[in-house]
């Protein structure tokens, strides 16, 4: 036994086993740092993922309508349930996620910034974009060399996110915002069924309020591609984004044809390319009541273009065009306006949908109107009746005229819109829209079957567009310092607007060759709705951060 003592002393068999035993206490912390960070690093992807898809399916509600922010509030804070398996902190909340912090803003930065004292917005219709953040919970450490007593500290998780949206099939237009300055949203139930004068800035500076100019929708460069774009029933071209658009440079001079297309006016020559030798590729509305009476039959091209001298055949202002030379004299824009007496509209020739009659009383085509290019909605209604006289024969009074719309109005309205006139007369064609001498040799037409030479009139349907009605995006022009071709701006509204009338110069009221006059529908609806089949709207919510 005491012979074994020196040979154990000098044996070297068991060299490594302190070694082993001294790594085993790095090791461990090693592994149990792993560890812990492992489930620190999880605790942080899960809190991620449910900002993530909090924030997603907020943005999914932001449609700018009544009701948008708190819809998106509670689609945050409700619509998933996420859960953090990692955290350990003793919260009342268990496993759940919870989001006391939704923010909303209007601008893409201010929203990537996240910042609860600048830039948020409390507008349902100006709420573009959202901004999450969870609650933050912690990881307590279980396998660091004190136990216990080291944690992940508080994580939390933020996410930013929108709503895009493609507008499809739908002639590339934009309007320069004409309340700018007093309404940078744009409430769109401020302006429905009023008139907007819209000017065109053929100048190519910069658009300010009231200006109307094109999209890029990548179908092409050039005045035939416009005239393409804006005549033809199949518009071709890519989706517009709801939220940021190219704008595009075109002459108003070069397209405004197509346009008066929709109301069965063909200049010869311009159009051959983009409807047809026959026209049908740019086919009028099955109303196209207007203020122009035509001069001959319609039995050729040259018939149905806008009369080009004195005496020829064609488009044209009636000789006693609304409201009335004589009514102008002396107002210059800013008179006092009114509605036409019974002797006064009988020497009146059949009427278009007028202008407002802030608009309408005016020698040098800016109006009375207290917003300048915009109207008050205020059109004389009984001069529009009496004068089509085939169409309304019964409405010889305010008396009647308010017992047929009492009838059948929407709702039994007595102040309809221009358009819901339109509607009434499109549903009921015989003999709502009855041709009518307009003087010597002088026709008011508002069927194109009526006219030899028209191509057939579309009647809107599930299928069908209704071509008297645009959509159009609202662009803020004077802040976004949009000029020709410039490249994503933002979209404030997309909004429809009825064609009231044709853009040709007249004497009185005066207007331009380039005006276009128009009256607000409201928000321009998705093709999925009801009674929408203006375009189709793609909205896809998206994460920015």
């Amino acid at each position: 036994m005491l012979r074994s003592i020196p040979t154990l002393l000098r044996s070297n068999s068991g060299a490594v086993a302190p070694t082993v035993a001294l790594s085993l206490f790095g090791l461990i912390a090693a592994g149990g740092i792993a560890f812990d960070y492992a489930r620190m690093a999880g605790m942080d992807t899960e809190l991620q993922s449910a900002a993530d898809q909090a924030a997603l399916a907020a943005a999914t509600q932001l449609d700018g309508n009544s009701g948008a922010i708190d819809r998106a509030t509670a689609a945050a804070q409700g619509m998933l349930t996420n859960s953090t398996l990692f955290a350990n902190d003793g919260s009342a909340s268990g496993t759940t996620v919870t989001v006391p912090v939704v923010r909303f803003y209007s601008i893409k930065s201010d929203a990537e910034a996240c910042d609860a004292s600048a830039g948020t917005t409390s507008v349902d219709s100006d709420a573009r974009f959202v901004c999450v953040e969870v609650s933050p919970r912690t990881a307590r450490f279980a396998l660091t060399p004190i136990v216990g007593s080291i944690s992940s500290g508080a994580i939390t998780a933020q996410a930013v996110a929108g709503l895009d949206s493609a507008i499809c099939k739908v002639p590339p237009l934009m309007l320069c915002n004409p309340a700018e300055s007093t309404d940078p949203s744009f409430t769109i139930g401020n302006y429905v069924g009023k008139g907007i004068r819209l000017i065109a800035n053929d100048g190519g500076g910069i658009y300010g309020p009231g200006n109307f100019g094109f999209l890029d929708t990548g179908a092409g460069n050039g005045a035939t591609t416009l005239r393409e774009l804006l005549g033809a029933n199949n518009v071709p071209g890519d989706c517009a984004s709801g939220d940021g658009v190219d704008t595009e440079t075109g002459s108003i001079i070069t397209v405004r044809n197509a346009l008066n297309t929709r109301f069965g006016i063909y200049e010869t020559g311009s159009l051959t390319q983009a409807c047809g030798a026959d026209r049908s590729g740019c086919p009028p509305s099955a109303n196209i009541r207007k203020d122009l009476v035509l001069k001959g039959a319609g039995n050729n091209p040259a018939q149905l273009g806008l009369v080009t001298g004195v005496g020829g055949n064609g488009w044209q202002q009636a000789s006693k065009p609304y409201p009335g030379a004589s009514l102008l004299n002396g107002t210059n824009g800013t008179g006092t306006y009114r509605a036409l007496t019974g002797a006064e509209i009988n020497l009146i020739s059949p009427m278009g949908y007028p202008e407002d009659m802030c608009h309408a009383f005016s020698l040098d085509g800016q109006g009375a109107c207290a917003n300048g290019r915009i109207g008050d909605g205020n059109w004389d209604r009984l001069a529009y009746f009496r004068s089509n006289s085939a169409s309304y024969p019964t409405i010889v009074d305010a008396a009647s005229m308010n017992a047929f719309l009492s009838a059948n109005m929407p709702g039994g309205t007595l102040t309809p819109t221009r358009y819901q006139v339109y509607q009434w007369e499109m549903a009921h064609p015989t003999p709502r829209l009855n041709s009518q001498s307009a003087g010597p040799s002088l026709v008011a037409y508002s069927r194109p079957s009526d006219l030899a030479g028209e191509p057939g009139g579309i009647s809107p349907s599930s299928t069908k567009i209704d071509r008297r009605v645009l959509s159009v995006a609202v662009i803020n022009c004077s802040a976004q310092g949009v000029s020709g071709h410039t490249t994503d701006v933002q979209v404030k509204k997309w909004i429809d607007m009825f064609l009231v009338q044709p853009s040709v110069a007249r004497s009185v009221p005066k207007t331009d060759n380039s005006d276009v006059y128009v009256e607000v529908i409201g928000s321009t609806e998705s093709a999925t709705d009801e009674g929408a089949v203006q375009l189709i709207k793609k909205s896809v919510p998206y994460l920015i951060k």
